[in-house]
């Protein structure tokens, strides 16, 4: 029987500009099956939710342009659990809306809020320790966020710092402190301390607890929904909502509260998780032939080239040859040929596209 008090945001508004030209921002990487799975990433991410928490307690959280997309890949969510922010503010107004959401709804729900487009391996691992997050905020005043256990020094990722020897019970530790994106040799020490993870962005708390923070820590962003929190869950929403954006601040909840609230634990966690930022990281998910070449598609024929990242329309033909360590996107409209050393550049060049051509293949 799954907890009528357990709640899941998925957040679902990003562009994912580091995924193009697959990627497009009136079809970004959330809605597409990056992995050549027959599903999509938002699909899989519900799926993994749905086996533990009651369907009707699942919201996505995403850009008003992309609410109908969602409907479509998610025909077993409500209508209205498809929320839609009228304008991008990063995390915190977000994080803010559902919070004060659901606590209107049911004052003791827990929720956890977790991005629409990270892959998970080991879904059984998963949900062990996203029960054990729940059932510890529901009787804690606590915020609670999953750590990566780090494999390799990763700068593209925040990292947490955790006491190894302030145990609240079951492997839920207090965090000592948040780093965003360190420098290699930074991330080098953190590997060897032993007491860093990589920061998933997965958060599990109370929805009161969550608006107590803001009002601690983030008042400007309290006082903007407080105002309107009678309006929620009614037929006035939408309106109250467009208020209340504009007038945001754009900030991640991780600045706005988890870096400044003092009952912050963390689950060092394996689950085989991946945040599927970039196509390097789709590369690293994907089988490889004998050559080392990961190719997402149906249609690709590859001849004497190497440890390549290849995903392609199935109605067309690819034939690749003599190509090492490279990128190859190929889309109807555009095609990205792109050293995988350079992949970090894939922002630059889409806007060198936008500069160029404007928004027509974006």
């Amino acid at each position: 029987m799954n907890n009528p008090n357990y709640y899941v945001a998925i957040m679902a508004g990003g562009i994912g500009s580091r995924f193009w030209p697959q990627s497009r921002t009136g079809y970004p990487k959330q809605f597409l099956d990056i992995l050549n799975t027959g599903k999509s990433l938002i699909q899989w991410t519900y799926e993994r939710f749905a086996l533990f928490v009651p369907k009707e307690n699942i919201y996505v959280v995403t850009a008003a342009e992309y609410s109908e997309i969602c409907a479509e890949q998610l025909p077993d969510i409500p209508l209205e659990n498809i929320i839609a922010e009228p304008s991008r503010k990063n995390t915190a107004p977000c994080v803010a809306y559902i919070s004060f959401k659901l606590l209107q709804k049911n004052p003791n729900a827990s929720l956890i809020v977790a991005p629409s487009d990270h892959m998970i391996a080991d879904t059984d691992t998963f949900i062990s320790i996203a029960k054990k997050a729940l059932e510890f905020v529901s009787k804690n005043t606590a915020f609670v966020t999953l750590g990566i256990q780090p494999t390799y020094p990763n700068t593209g990722y925040g990292y947490i710092q955790y006491d190894q020897e302030d145990d609240a019970g079951g492997g839920i530790y207090r965090v000592k402190t948040f780093t965003e994106k360190p420098s290699l040799d930074i991330a080098k020490k953190f590997l060897e301390s032993g007491d860093f993870l990589w920061n998933g962005g997965i958060f599990i708390w109370k929805a009161k607890d969550v608006v107590d923070g803001f009002e601690k820590y983030d008042t400007d962003t309290f006082d903007l929904f407080e105002a309107e929190k009678h309006n929620l869950n009614t037929p006035q929403e939408k309106e109250a909502i467009d208020r209340i954006y504009p007038l945001c601040k754009n900030v991640a909840v991780d600045v706005a509260l988890m870096e400044k609230a003092e009952n912050v634990y963390v689950i060092p966690s394996s689950f085989g998780w991946s945040d599927l930022g970039t196509w390097t990281s789709a590369y690293d998910n994907l089988e490889k032939d004998s050559l080392g070449n990961a190719v997402a598609s149906d249609n690709v024929i590859v001849i004497d080239a190497a440890k390549c990242m290849v995903s392609a329309p199935s109605h067309k033909l690819l034939v690749l040859q003599g190509l090492e360590d490279f990128i190859v996107i190929d889309t109807p409209d555009a095609l990205l040929i792109c050293k995988k050393e350079k992949e970090q550049a894939i922002k630059e060049y889409v806007s060198e596209v936008k500069k160029t051509k404007g928004d027509k293949y974006l």
